[in-house]
């Protein structure tokens, strides 16, 4: 860590049994996921809050590199367990480990990408036969039928209406099934 561990404590007089406990938990976190820059753990007393009343509240705030950061803010509401100070502290640690684990898969490039369904735009009908192609976005032409139009709606389309759609393979070449409208132009 490029900088040392801030503790502070709020409402209640610091405790070096919490700070020991803190450092181990952040020690533990940087062995686990890597290089933290910086680190400030708030430690705030039970406060006279009629709705909280008599919880401890943790915030962590983790420093990472490339400017990244992981904050860990309010307690859980009505959770009883708040109550004792070594609980809370735990607590706020294992979501911390959480937050801290995605934001390292999304540093690694670890993360999954929806990429969506491909689109196309409905260059030619066939109205009486019920069929049609769309051109994809890499150039393509793909055959679709009336009854993979979603909600009835071959009769709405027209030479330039945008759509959505599911690509497989047909007896004939690529085909469009599930084919949906897009924008202004979905009925839906």
């Amino acid at each position: 860590m490029e900088t040392p561990v801030h503790v502070d404590f709020q409402g209640l007089s610091p405790s070096e049994r919490v700070r020991e406990s803190v450092i181990k938990h952040i020690t533990n976190l940087e062995s686990r996921f890597g290089r933290i820059t910086a680190c400030r753990v708030v430690v705030k007393a039970p406060g006279d809050h009629h709705r909280q009343g008599g919880l401890y509240e943790i915030n962590i705030h983790l420093s990472l590199p490339q400017g990244r950061e992981v904050e860990i803010g309010r307690t859980p509401k009505a959770d009883a367990r708040h109550a004792d100070l070594d609980f809370a502290v735990n607590d706020a640690f294992k979501r911390a480990r959480r937050r801290l684990q995605d934001q390292v898969r999304r540093m690694r490039g670890d993360t999954k990408v929806h990429n969506g369904e491909p689109t196309g735009i409905v260059t030619r009908l066939e109205a009486i036969d019920g069929f049609g192609f769309l051109e994809t976005a890499d150039g393509r032409e793909i055959y679709f039928h009336k009854n993979s139009v979603l909600n009835d709606a071959f009769s709405s389309l027209v030479p330039g209406t945008p759509v959505s759609f599911c690509e497989e393979v047909g007896d004939k070449g690529p085909q469009a099934s599930t084919v949906k409208l897009l924008g202004k132009h979905n009925l839906r």
